[in-house]
């Protein structure tokens, strides 16, 4: 055995074992919080820029206080509107709420009932829907003993002053079970006509989990996420396709995520005098402060929902921010202290994420962008997306390397994809998800120089799973997780590889100006790739989105021999590529000789296999599948590459890309 053939056996061996561990350590939940690890930039990684043009300096501002006035124009249909009043109490675990809600009748029948999203009884009990298929977990996140809270609602009546509480009806459309209160079904006494209104009041307390899920207390650091009683969607003909109108409505799931309609939000917040307010949209009043309480007024227009979060020791900073695409809007940074030193950051890649995606997709319409960094221990509220609000990574570590920088920008993604085309995460999550994590990749290369290891990440991808599908049909949180965020990533990846960077571009910014503020479906999205390639998608969308496959091709096997042809000695070789998935475009077979010569097949993959007979003056050394790796979907590559000289019975197969995998791998670890 030479030393050379040694060396090969042991890489192979050594990337098996760091692959093992790299799962058994929790590399496997690679996508979890938005990509918490971060490999090492490439060599060719460019220097961290300097912040943006056109961005005023930071002033040194205490507490947000500018008062704002709204726009006149309306972006979006505001099918509803809420005014609420809500009060933090003293012990910074309960909430008390009154809030008057007006539905407006977007449809063309009569609606005779509402439906309420009550997503703080998620965590009622361990029989709710929530808990039972989360396991009291999501993400890295635990429930604690304390991580029990609850909704209720105190009053529920018309204008007129008739209680609808007789009327209320918890319903579970999903799974049917009775043990779940996070939708309710009201029965109106009248019903409500084609663009005519109902206004509703109602009265209600809320106790606060400790943060896990998304919302909640730690310490002294409220989160309050999905807090109010929300109204579900009653989704129109077209909507998504429907060919008959109304409501969508689905119970809080251990996968999904949320789904609501636009509307005007007024929001009075009244906490504790110590307490900094952060919150979806902008003031309106100048703060009041009485009785030791202070009063926040907050306003929020074309947003589909509302959040906010409070802490006593926030270090607050702001500034002024505006580019192409961005007429002018004021980035505010709610620091925990122990990342008070990393504003720069903070606000650096707060400032290239809207600066690339107003460039890249469109205007960015609003006038804030608030950032929350929860305290360390309150991980639970932190990597989420609200309109115009978005929350951090806590802040865990002093230095946290190139996560603030990604997550932030994952995040303010978001506030396109989630926040103003408002997919149906329910039941299309790799909508918002994928399309965000593609987003965040472009980002970190063109900002920070740091290249997704797609290769890598493709090999995560174990138990694919239909990405039009409802979230909680998923088997698992990892794999509801590795398919709507990695995998829809790979499949807008796999679009691009086939018609060029420009045009994807193309596809995505005709895609968010035509829906935004529409609620798009997946078939939405393929007729604008259609339109824009002037090609048919219905093959690849069948199999990588509705369907679970990937693109996986190996070399199954060559056989050389020696010839003669004409008077002189030849070899035959004969190599046989076999399609194991899906297909993905146009795939290269590289064909290297001993004598150092090369020949490049290309292979339309229509068929299940190939086979190619190469007459050459010396034998083949090697047969290799897509050396550049354009066909990202592939998620084993260990099968791409074969050897010709060992003996049938001694033939190994090696991954050239286990060996880009491996390096992967070491920059990660290195220190």
């Amino acid at each position: 055995m030479t030393p050379r053939y040694f060396k090969r056996i042991l890489l192979v061996i050594l990337a098996a074992v760091l692959l093992g561990l790299s799962v058994q350590h929790g590399f496997g939940t690679a996508w979890q919080s938005q990509y918490t690890y971060a490999f090492a930039p490439a060599a060719k990684a460019k220097q961290t820029p300097a912040p943006a043009q056109n961005s005023a300096k930071p002033p040194l501002v205490q507490e947000p206080n500018t008062v704002m006035t709204p726009k006149p124009q309306a972006l979006s249909k505001r099918v509803v509107e809420y005014h609420i009043n809500v009060h933090l109490l003293n012990d910074a675990k309960r909430l008390n709420g009154d809030q008057t809600v007006t539905w407006t009748n977007p449809g063309k029948k009569t609606v005779s009932e509402l439906y309420f999203n009550l997503y703080p009884n998620a965590f009622q009990s361990d029989k709710s829907t929530f808990m039972q298929e989360s396991g009291g977990k999501l993400r890295q996140d635990k429930a604690t003993t304390n991580s029990q809270g609850f909704m209720k609602l105190n009053t529920l009546e018309t204008l007129n002053g008739e209680s609808l509480l007789p009327r209320l009806q918890y319903v579970q459309p999903d799974d049917g079970n009775s043990n779940d209160f996070t939708l309710a079904k009201i029965r109106l006494p009248e019903p409500i006509a084609p663009g005519k209104s109902v206004t509703l009041r109602m009265g209600y307390e809320v106790k606060l989990p400790e943060v896990f899920a998304r919302m909640g207390y730690s310490g002294n650091f409220v989160m309050a996420g999905q807090w109010f009683p929300k109204i579900s969607v009653y989704e129109t003909v077209g909507t998504r396709g429907r060919t008959s109108e109304g409501w969508n409505v689905h119970q809080y799931h251990g996968n999904s995520e949320f789904y609501s309609d636009f509307g005007i939000y007024s929001v009075r917040i009244k906490v504790p005098e110590a307490y900094t307010v952060a919150a979806t949209g902008f003031q309106t009043k100048a703060i009041e402060i009485k009785d030791q309480m202070k009063v926040y007024q907050f306003y929020a227009d074309d947003v589909h929902d509302f959040a906010w979060s409070a802490s006593p020791d926030f270090v607050y900073e702001e500034t002024a921010y505006s580019d192409t695409g961005i007429p002018g809007v004021r980035i505010k940074l709610y620091l925990d202290p122990s990342h008070a030193k990393l504003k720069d950051r903070y606000m650096h890649a707060a400032k290239s994420a809207l600066a690339s995606y107003a460039k890249w997709y469109g205007e960015y319409p609003y006038s804030t962008l608030s950032i929350v960094v929860p305290p360390k221990g309150a991980n639970g509220a932190g990597g989420m997306e609200y309109p115009t609000l978005i929350t951090a990574f806590a802040a865990e570590k002093e230095n946290p390397g190139y996560d603030l920088e990604r997550t932030v920008v994952h995040e303010i993604g978001h506030q396109y994809w989630y926040g103003m085309v408002a997919s149906n995460e329910f039941e299309e999550a790799w909508l918002d998800e994928g399309f965000t994590s593609y987003a965040e990749d472009k980002v970190m290369e063109t900002t920070y120089g740091m290249e997704a290891n797609l290769p890598m990440e493709a090999s995560y991808m174990t138990n694919p799973a239909p990405l039009k599908q409802p979230s909680w049909a998923y088997g698992s949180h990892t794999q509801y997780a590795e398919n709507v965020y990695m995998r829809a990533k790979l499949v807008l990846v796999g679009i691009e590889n086939q018609v060029g960077s420009r045009t994807m571009q193309k596809i995505l910014r005709t895609y968010f100006q035509k829906y935004k503020f529409k609620h798009p479906s997946t078939a939405d999205f393929q007729r604008v790739v259609e339109t824009v390639t002037k090609e048919k998608w219905h093959d690849y969308f069948s199999q990588y989105v509705c369907d679970d496959q990937m693109a996986d091709f190996s070399v199954e096997s060559i056989h050389v021999r020696p010839v003669t042809q004409d008077g002189a000695n030849m070899y035959e070789s004969v190599v046989l590529v076999k399609k194991n998935g899906g297909s993905n475009g146009e795939i290269k077979v590289v064909l290297q000789f001993t004598d150092g010569s090369k020949i490049t097949k290309l292979w339309s993959a229509e068929e299940s296999h190939i086979q190619y007979t190469q007459l050459h003056s010396a034998p083949l050394k090697w047969a290799m599948i897509d050396p550049g790796h354009s066909n990202v979907l592939d998620n084993k590559l260990i099968n791409n590459y074969m050897q010709a000289e060992l003996p049938e019975d001694k033939r190994t197969r090696w991954s050239i890309g286990a060996v880009k995998l491996l390096e992967g791998l070491f920059g990660s670890l290195s220190w």
